[in-house]
């Protein structure tokens, strides 16, 4: 009697300690996010920096293919993107709310944990250098166009160092719905830019300057490199899914009206921003310039100044908001493990410590490696098509097991076929344009 008294007071205190711990994660709130609110994720996560290197992409690839293998690209997303979303409750009265919870639940513990997981934090943290490197760019931009006495010489380190500052403070955001205003303007910011680039490149190329639309490379080596970090490129700009369950746990949800509804709802408007945005930057920033394009669309636009100087401008204020909606997991995952495994007590000072630790070593990364094309290329190929393109699908198939030829087993295993050779072409050409940028390069320049 004595020995089931205390084990029900154990595990009593067992269940109240991991229900504290679960209050006090970084992506734990009620749901009461609206709708629009995973609109505006949504576009934070995907128009981002990646939308200013389309042109460039297709550069590398021509017109048709490039044009093709974007078009493509979204429609196998925006399938992969209705799979996280209908998976999310895929068991009644359970949610899966992080990525590799759902890779647990279908794949079973060890190869779950174990093939998610990893691609997902990599996603995220591969994000996070690209955005470090994009905001200091951005910034040492504005201040460049428009001329502003002892600062355009600063070197760009500093500005990435003042970028990390920035996130550092930011990153004291509790958790995921939190970040709704700061996501919201980071939106807003990404639709404005890429409106700046798409009319500023059609009014460039009504200019009629010659051009060339032939590929960037002449010889066969080059074209076939300059080919994989194109796709890699692509597949970067396709990189929101790696957050998107965390997105659809913010949202409302009941018997009667479950969250993939107005999840797909918000993801309907944000793939039509999508869309619009990639192609008409994409296709004017390419037929403005040719190949001569640069592999960020607005460092080769010059004029109105003031106008690219605001561009420029947003640029850094969108991707301030990008990085905490992409890193807010890995805070989580950081600190569920501090808590849980390592047994540190829950606190502010845990949660300011470890995420300043975090965000000066990526910090440390992307001023080592500022080669922003090269960086697309490689972490599209390496990890974003893993999340995107392939595990959602492997997901679906082990989860629900279509008839073999029917429509999701078709989609599916191309969607998956795809991402597999973008995931073994895209690095090749992601390390080939950062070596070829390193040679000209000086550490901490």
């Amino acid at each position: 009697m004595f020995q089931e008294h205390a084990n029900g007071n154990v595990e009593m205190r067992s269940f109240r300690d991991q229900q504290k711990v679960e209050d006090w994660m970084p992506d734990d709130d009620s749901r009461k996010a609206k709708w629009w609110y995973s609109s505006f994720h949504n576009v934070t996560a995907m128009v981002g920096a990646g939308v200013l290197g389309l042109p460039f992409a297709i550069a590398q690839l021509g017109w048709i293919p490039g044009v093709i293998t974007i078009i493509v690209s979204w429609l196998l997303t925006f399938y992969t993107l209705w799979l996280l979303a209908e998976m999310h409750e895929m068991v009644p009265g359970e949610r899966f709310d992080r990525y590799y919870d759902l890779g647990v639940h279908v794949l079973g513990p060890k190869k779950g944990l174990w093939l998610v997981m990893p691609q997902q934090l990599t996603v995220q943290v591969a994000s996070a250098i690209v955005y470090c490197v994009t905001g200091g760019k951005s910034l040492k931009k504005f201040f460049q166009i428009l001329s502003v006495r002892g600062m355009s010489d600063i070197r760009q380190t500093y500005y990435i160092l003042f970028f990390v500052v920035l996130q550092i403070l930011l990153s004291q955001t509790p958790n995921f719905h939190n970040l709704k205003a700061v996501s919201s303007l980071a939106a807003v910011m990404s639709i404005c830019y890429s409106m700046v680039a798409f009319i500023m490149s059609v009014v460039e190329g009504l200019k009629g300057h010659p051009r060339s639309y032939g590929v960037r490379s002449h010889t066969t080596a080059g074209m076939t490199f300059d080919a994989f970090n194109a796709l890699g490129t692509i597949a970067f700009a396709f990189a929101g899914h790696s957050v998107a369950l965390e997105i659809q746990a913010t949202l409302p949800s009941t018997v009667e009206k479950p969250s993939k509804i107005p999840m797909w709802r918000g993801v309907v408007v944000a793939y039509s921003i999508v869309i619009f945005c990639y192609l008409t930057v994409a296709v004017s920033g390419f037929w403005a310039f040719g190949n001569a394009v640069e592999d960020d669309v607005l460092i080769t636009l010059e004029h109105p100044f003031w106008l690219i100087a605001i561009a420029n401008f947003m640029v850094f204020i969108h991707v301030l908001g990008s990085f905490q909606v992409f890193i807010m997991p890995v805070f989580d995952t950081i600190e569920t493990t501090l808590v849980e495994k390592l047994n540190c007590n829950r606190s502010v000072m845990l949660r300011a410590v470890s995420r300043t630790i975090f965000v000066c070593i990526v910090g440390f990364i992307g001023i080592c490696i500022p080669f922003f094309g090269g960086l697309l290329g490689f972490f599209g190929g390496l990890a974003f098509t893993s999340t995107s393109y392939i595990i959602p699908c492997m997901l679906w198939l082990e989860a629900t097991k279509p008839r073999k030829w029917s429509f999701h087993w078709v989609v599916s295993w191309f969607s998956i076929i795809v991402g597999l050779i973008i995931a073994l072409l895209a690095p090749i050409g992601g390390v080939r344009t950062i070596v070829v940028s390193a040679k000209t390069y000086q550490l901490f320049s």
